[in-house]
């Protein structure tokens, strides 16, 4: 059974996740809105996702916060909040909810009690599932792995594009900042990630910080309030003193500083998919093995170097001096 042909006024989309994850999931979210401009879309995730999502407000109309759920470590469970939220989702009686969370070992049992009149997403075996379910591809880029999903449900799939909306309130927050930089002649630094074994060095962002320093630019050292200790170890190393900016922007200021930068160099995480989104160009530093899932898809104006197999500084130096040039 093909969605083409069935009426969908309520949808719903589950996908717990953070910021990287729900970017490259933004490429599917629009074609099913493509594909049905009257219904009302409705996405189910972490409460911090909020203000991301409601970004999105030409392909999603509702944010629903999801309490968590046994098994998933993004969020604590607590089952009194659980039990809310459950009855909130049977209440509006959904059309659809697709499950775009992973293979749905965990999940899948948890979203039948939504009381959906169709459930479609991943599963990891077929035959525990509907025909509406994909078997999780364990290959290719996440982008295409959502889109093989919207191809399984019988929608047009049309391109692999992220994209960011930046608001007149970003730049706002943004000069409220008062920084002194020029469009372009300024490189950001993101030392950081969610996990600590997925960052590269200090040491050596601190060396190519210096390197571009050298090259004219001023250095911006991004992240979250969480990640200042690293980052004043990044600024330490230098030579020069760098702008830190983390724990200071907001989100969409901080795309408007990726957006007016020169050039991004960060690990693979959040910041590269955002990045990417605002075509940016940036060298990526991929220390999890997976740079064929996450790194960026243009592999011209990003160059992602896969620390597993290529442990080589003078590399990502050597690409860090191409993307400039």
């Amino acid at each position: 059974m093909k969605l083409t042909q069935e009426k969908l006024e309520k949808i719903g989309i589950f996908r717990a996740l953070h910021l990287g994850d729900l970017l490259c999931a933004i490429p599917a979210i629009r074609n099913i809105r493509r594909a049905y401009p009257n219904a009302t879309l409705y996405f189910i995730s972490l409460p911090d996702a909020a203000p991301l999502i409601r970004r999105f407000s030409a392909y999603v109309d509702e944010f629903i916060p999801f309490p968590g759920y046994p098994g998933l470590p993004e969020q604590s469970f607590e089952e009194e909040s659980f039990d809310c939220f459950l009855s909130k989702i049977r209440k509006i009686n959904f059309d659809l909810i697709l499950q775009m969370q992973g293979d749905g070992t965990i999940v899948n049992h948890m979203m039948r009690s939504f009381n959906s009149r169709y459930l479609a997403g991943f599963c990891k075996q077929r035959s525990a599932e509907n025909e509406l379910f994909l078997t999780y591809p364990n290959h290719g880029h996440e982008i295409h792995r959502h889109l093989s999903l919207i191809r399984h449900l019988g929608l047009p799939s049309d391109g692999d594009e992220l994209e960011f909306p930046i608001s007149k309130a970003d730049y706002e927050h943004f000069e409220q900042l008062n920084l002194p930089l020029k469009p372009g002649k300024y490189i950001c630094i993101h030392p950081g990630s969610r996990g600590n074994w997925r960052q590269w060095p200090p040491l050596y962002f601190a060396a190519i910080g210096n390197y571009c320093t050298d090259l004219g630019y001023q250095v911006v050292l991004t992240g979250t309030k969480q990640e200042l200790e690293l980052i004043g170890h990044v600024a330490l190393l230098m030579k020069t003193k760098p702008i830190i900016t983390a724990g200071r922007t907001t989100l969409g200021a901080l795309a408007v500083l990726i957006s007016r930068t020169r050039a991004l160099i960060a690990n693979c995480t959040g910041v590269s998919h955002l990045a990417a989104a605002l075509k940016t160009p940036s060298v990526i530093i991929s220390m999890d093995g997976e740079p064929h899932r996450w790194a960026p898809l243009n592999k011209e104006l990003h160059r992602t170097i896969d620390w597993t197999t290529t442990p080589d500084f003078q590399l990502v130096h050597k690409e860090v001096a191409a993307l400039l040039a």
